[in-house]
């Protein structure tokens, strides 16, 4: 965001640095849907994060119009097909969220493998980028 509003390769670089950072993290599960957070003590039996996912595939879908590495596009996909086969809510349950397993903060025992609404935000930015993305035209 910061390089679509200033067009400074320095954000830019930031971000694909990031991106790096998540995607080849040791820790990240094969399903792209990571754990609440990357050095929790009992992976693999921790909570899963679908809103950071979310999150993770709303901003790559953004990245891929920036940056010529075709794999954040596809990496974004995987997520977003991971998110609808395995984290969403079934229709008409669960008061109406879309996505379940979130994890808001573990350390304080707060909406631990729940259902939030930021990640329903950014699931449903996402899904509307890669509509707009699939019909050629421009997120911005």
């Amino acid at each position: 965001m910061c390089y679509r509003e200033t067009k400074d390769k320095k954000y830019l670089e930031h971000a694909e640095h990031i991106a790096s950072f998540i995607l080849h993290h040791p820790n990240l599960p094969k399903d792209l849907v990571p754990y609440w957070d990357f050095n929790a003590p009992n992976i693999p039996n921790e909570p899963r994060d679908a809103s950071a996912a979310a999150v993770m595939a709303s901003a790559l879908y953004e990245l891929s119009t920036y940056s010529n590495q075709g794999t954040y596009r596809k990496t974004a996909d995987k997520i977003m097909e991971s998110l609808t086969n395995y984290y969403r809510a079934p229709v008409g349950e669960d008061k109406g969220f879309l996505l379940l397993h979130s994890t808001g903060s573990k350390p304080a025992n707060s909406e631990v493998d729940v259902p939030l609404v930021y990640a329903d935000y950014y699931y449903l930015e996402a899904l509307l980028r890669i509509k707009k993305l699939n019909e050629g035209k421009k997120l911005f």
